[in-house]
């Protein structure tokens, strides 16, 4: 590893090994300085090199060398031949007219030997000059912004104990008293509260997760905000089909109860009704991504994970009992979202399946637009699967709202494949012909191009049938199997303006990047958590990661390197709404991914990520300045873990000011130089393990 650079005044300047390097560096000083004043400083604003460097190098107007010249010059002692010491002083005058023919003779090698030097060359060394200065300018104004932070952070410190589990933007009895109902007070409003500017401590007896996969089916309950009476009392189906074992400090999943068998069944039975074997032939079908709403503690989504399934949860948030908690905290992908006003942050045609069982979403209410969300969010080919009593209706209310149901989803071009027991299984149409057939007037309209966009940032539900008019409308049974599927054809590659060669160098370049994390990361990680005799676990992440949090996944290359490198982990991709959108592009290799705004709180709760990875974030989100480098980083506290790991890759100037952050959020930090020809670093931090004191 390489040694952390040091910045600072004095640590920035680099001596020279040699009289050349330094004669030639005096040398281009001198025509750097004269080239600038010619051209009034053309090339920086008069802040930029005037505040910062006179910082730096202060005023030279009383130079030593100046004064020195004034004293011991030849005009201040003028001679006479013909006085009585003239012989003297002509000696002295000779000596002195030496030393000055030295020093001429000296400089005029130095000039000569400085034109041998080939133009490029003196383009290289004026161009990384150039550079080095930009930098040093950019670097002091960043300190100067950023220092203020800490200040900040220095007032408030810790938040207090009720904010252990606390979410920003979802405040449940704030809407209420505002007036919001109909299922709308657990909406998402992050403009109506102040941000917490405190770091948020884990609950008293909190411990670090199990590993995975032993933390698959057993959790630490002080973990997570849960009551054993909400435990066994949990009425959702996909909560009582898993035996939740409570063992004083523990929630058990049981693998081996006979209650766990209900999901492998489950599974089994849906796999049937589409007309597949198992769910294992799933991949088989073109299914690899599943939406599950309202997942209750995960099950579902953890037994298919077996079959390269994966399955992201979303669930309304909850103050107490969350599933997206309890699904997080077992290693599984999860977020907190909502059906109730809003589209969800993520593009049209994105999953291959969506999964409803007693979700507790009313479908036929607001006259289906929330079916109609279902359909944007399905691929052509997709299935919908609703697990509910109202298939099995007696009451003529209940089968008024299983007549909607059918009527509603043939007008969306769905087609009934199997209805067993509660269960009933749809399929998406593959053809737009399908639209045009329909009955006069009957269903939603098609979208115009105008609304069917790729940035659905948590915009008003629409009343029209997306999709259609897109260019990546492909049936999933015509889609690559995974994990082919990862590395799109060229077909798939021009939807985005991408040639082969492009994502072919993106994930060259990342394998290498995440060879080089986990070569930095294993020995700081076993210094910290030594392996115990006889202790045969296995190498990093195995043991120590399992949600890794991508904050700018650009095409979701550390995602695919991750897989390659068979670490046994789930990204969440997360692209920015400040940057370019290749989330449909995430979305269709067979990843997860979310749009998201990093001046707002992540939809999730404190303590839900072992890894958070950040290249390029920062000199994305600094450039347009609409939030603060520390309202950043208090929201990356946050959502990590205790003992988790950040990684940020950025330029240097960022890499060091973001040090005097890391330093008061009490992170240990190093900055690794990535290579030497570049101004990338990386800033590996571990978040430390501060216990909240029992009162």
């Amino acid at each position: 590893m390489s040694r952390p650079l040091q910045r600072g005044v004095s640590g920035g300047v680099r001596v020279p090994e040699s009289g050349h390097d330094l004669w030639d560096s005096q040398s281009k000083d001198k025509t750097e300085k004269e080239d600038l004043d010619k051209r009034g400083y053309s090339d920086h604003s008069p802040l930029a090199l005037r505040f910062p460097l006179k910082l730096l190098f202060g005023n030279n107007s009383d130079s030593k060398y100046g004064n020195g010249m004034a004293e011991n010059g030849f005009a201040s002692d003028p001679f006479s031949v013909g006085s009585p010491r003239s012989r003297l002083k002509l000696m002295l005058l000779s000596l002195k007219f030496s030393l000055v023919f030295i020093v001429v003779l000296a400089l005029t090698g130095s000039f000569w030997w400085t034109l041998s030097i080939s133009s490029s060359s003196r383009g290289h060394i004026y161009h990384g000059y150039r550079r080095l200065q930009e930098k040093l300018v950019a670097d002091l104004l960043d300190i100067g912004e950023f220092s203020r932070g800490p200040l900040r952070l220095k007032e408030s410190e810790f938040c207090s104990q009720e904010f252990e589990n606390f979410v920003p933007c979802y405040n449940i009895s704030e809407n209420v008293e505002s007036g919001v109902s109909d299922g709308n007070e657990f909406d998402r409003q992050c403009s109506r509260e102040p941000r917490q500017n405190c770091l948020v401590l884990p609950p008293v007896n909190y411990k670090t997760p199990f590993r995975w996969p032993t933390g698959k089916d057993v959790i630490w309950i002080a973990n997570v905000k849960i009551t054993a009476q909400e435990v066994l009392s949990s009425g959702s189906l996909t909560k009582r089909q898993v035996m939740m074992m409570l063992d004083e400090e523990q929630i058990s999943f049981r693998s081996a109860s006979h209650m766990f068998d209900g999901v492998e069944d489950y599974s089994h039975q849906i796999a049937e009704m589409i007309g597949l074997r198992n769910e294992s032939s799933f991949i088989q079908a073109g299914v690899r991504t599943i939406l599950d709403i309202g997942c209750g503690y995960g099950s579902f989504g953890a037994h298919l994970f077996d079959s390269q399934l994966l399955t992201m949860c979303i669930a309304n948030y909850e103050p107490s009992g969350s599933q997206v908690q309890l699904s997080l905290e077992r290693g599984l992908p999860a977020m907190i979202a909502s059906f109730t006003s809003k589209q969800l942050p993520f593009p049209s045609l994105s999953f291959d399946m969506l999964h409803c069982a007693r979700c507790g979403i009313d479908w036929d209410q607001k006259d289906g637009i929330f079916l109609i969300e279902v359909d944007r969010l399905l691929k052509p080919g997709g299935y919908f699967v609703w697990t509910s009593p109202l298939t099995n209706a007696r009451n003529k209310e209940n089968q008024r709202k299983w007549k909607f149901m059918q009527d509603f989803t043939l007008n969306l071009c769905w087609e009934m494949l199997s209805q067993q027991d509660e269960t009933v299984v749809w399929k998406k149409t593959s053809k737009k012909s399908c639209y045009a057939s329909r009955k006069s007037r009957s269903g939603p309209s098609l979208c115009g191009r105008g609304i069917d966009v790729e940035s659905p940032y948590y915009r008003e539900l629409q009343d029209c049938i997306g999709g259609i008019q897109n260019s990546r409308w492909v049936p999933i049974e015509k889609r690559e199997r995974w994990p082919s599927r990862a590395n799109l054809n060229n077909n798939e590659l021009a939807i985005y303006g991408l040639q082969p060669d492009e994502l072919m160098e993106d994930s060259d370049s990342w394998r290498t990047a995440v060879q080089n994390y986990w070569s930095l990361l294993s020995p700081l990680i076993f210094s910290d958590h030594p392996k115990r005799p006889g202790d045969e676990d296995p190498s990093p992440p195995y043991n120590m990661f399992r949600n890794v949090l991508d904050m700018n996944a650009h095409l979701g290359g550390f995602n695919s390197a991750l897989l390659q490198a068979r670490k046994s982990v789930w990204v969440m991709n997360v692209v920015p709404i400040s940057g370019p959108n290749y989330l449909p592009m995430i979305q269709d290799r067979g990843f997860v991914g979310v749009l998201h705004d990093w001046c707002e709180a992540f939809p999730t709760y404190p303590r839900t990520y072992d890894l958070v990875h950040a290249a390029g974030l920062l000199s994305l989100e600094t450039e347009q300045h609409r939030c603060t480098m520390l309202d950043l980083f208090i929201e990356i506290d946050r959502i990590l873990r205790p003992e988790g790991w950040v990684i940020i890759r950025d330029t240097l100037p960022l890499i060091e000011s973001v040090r005097v952050l890391t330093a008061q959020l009490k992170w240990d930090a190093r900055v690794i130089e990535i290579e030497s020809d570049s101004d990338q670093r990386l800033l590996i931090c571990q978040k430390p393990f501060f216990k909240r004191q029992a009162s």
